[in-house]
């Protein structure tokens, strides 16, 4: 037998008391509008949703992103137990809840943000941004040609209704709980939808295929691309394979980060299924970071494989600076330097080899590697992004937004409070 108060579960300055401190200033009505239970109106008890962000917030800053570890968490951690307060909570109505409100939690992301930048802490005039492969919960040898992905959803669609006339036979499902019939016709169910969602994925993969082969021309790269015939994962269809960080190539997405270069926190999250970094990432996520915080993006700091000659026009254009790497030049015997303006260039692109040929704009580059691509770090190693628990690209961002979400409050929570 232990004898004391539930509040000595934790220390005071824990912080798990900042966080739930926190979500108890934010504006979380929106996460309420589902519930049917109101005042004067009766509906199923439901667990308050201050409750449900404040757990996943404490477990995504810990690096959990199972529901099912946080609800065990739930009765045996004492951080956990005071925020549950000694309400119990399972792990679906956890899973649900983490990857069913992205358009929410994309607001209350852009609430904390708009919070910081009116207490002056984020100011995003310097923007640095880069992405990072995150795993994909899908296995290499799920990837099918479509041929055999036709077969496979004939075969799965069949057998649903195969399954749900043994499940209306009391004579082959009359020893059968209600609830077992009810997992096996959702887990065929649910297989169906994943081939089909990897069927949808083969026109965007072609037209990728031709736009490769394109690019490569009619030599003997642009016929080994023509040659493959594309392939989508029947467990994950959003997913594709990508060189990862050691060299190996494995399903994965493509998390993109923006961060402001003086305080270091995130400003904007998005997820793409695209391999590599490109141009078309930069101007949708400048607009996002302009939108979450009500501010201008001035001066913008890219990988190189961000800076295309449109890229770099178009930031011209809008009154933004660039900061990006030119790309090395293949032949070196007509072209010495990559800083070395071509006839072709632009004089937008020709400035902006100019800028980056001096000390000073070299300078202010290197402020991406201490800034967005250790925030990355961060978000991998200790927020939960280092392999994916879920499928699809909505549920992937829900994912990151809360990542996102818990690094800032770990930051600057303390700030938040005052």
């Amino acid at each position: 037998m232990v004898l004391r108060s539930p509040d000595e579960l934790i220390p005071a300055g824990h912080p798990a008391r900042t966080i739930w401190e926190v979500t108890g200033r934010l504006d979380l009505s929106a996460f309420e509008e589902p519930i049917k239970a109101r005042e004067g109106v009766c509906g199923r008890d439901s667990t308050d949703p201050r409750l449900l962000v404040a757990l996943w917030l404490f477990a995504t800053t810990r690096g959990v992103g199972s529901a099912r570890e946080l609800a065990r968490l739930c009765g045996s951690h004492d951080a956990f137990k005071w925020l549950c307060g000694g309400v119990s909570v399972n792990h679906h109505t956890l899973g649900d809840f983490r990857v069913g409100f992205g358009p929410q939690l994309d607001e209350l992301f852009t609430q904390v943000l708009a919070t910081l930048v009116d207490k002056g802490l984020v100011k995003v005039y310097r923007t640095s941004q880069d992405g990072t492969r995150v795993r994909a919960c899908a296995g290499a040898a799920s990837f099918r040609r479509e041929g055999r992905l036709e077969k496979l959803l004939a075969e799965a669609r069949a057998h649903v209704e195969d399954l749900r006339r043994q499940l209306d036979d009391p004579a082959l499902a009359g020893g059968l709980a209600a609830k077992k019939k009810a997992a096996r016709e959702r887990a065929a169910r649910e297989r169906v939808e994943r081939i089909e969602s990897a069927v949808a994925q083969l026109p965007d993969l072609k037209a990728r295929q031709r736009k490769a082969a394109a690019r490569a021309g009619d030599g003997e790269q642009g016929k080994r691309i023509r040659a493959k015939e594309p392939r989508a994962s029947t467990t994950d269809g959003e997913a594709r394979v990508m060189k990862m960080p050691d060299g190996g190539y494995r399903p994965a997405y493509n998390v993109q980060v923006a961060v402001d270069a003086e305080s270091r926190a995130v400003v904007g999250v998005d997820v793409t299924n695209e391999g590599s970094d490109s141009a078309d990432l930069a101007r949708p996520m400048r607009e996002q970071v302009e939108r979450r915080t009500g501010r201008a993006v001035k001066e913008h700091l890219l990988d190189g494989s961000y800076a295309t000659k449109e890229e770099v026009e178009r930031c011209e254009a809008a009154g933004v600076t660039l900061f990006a790497p030119p790309q090395q030049p293949r032949n070196k015997a007509a072209r010495a330097s990559a800083y070395e303006p071509r006839p072709t260039d632009s004089e937008a692109v020709r400035r902006w080899r100019e800028r980056m040929a001096g000390e000073a704009a070299q300078a202010v580059y290197k402020q991406r590697g201490s800034t967005v691509e250790t925030v990355n770090a961060d978000l991998k190693e200790h927020r939960g992004l280092r392999r994916l628990l879920v499928r699809g690209r909505d549920k992937v961002l829900c994912c990151a937004l809360w990542s996102a979400l818990a690094y800032n409050l770990m930051h600057f929570g303390d700030a938040l409070l005052t």
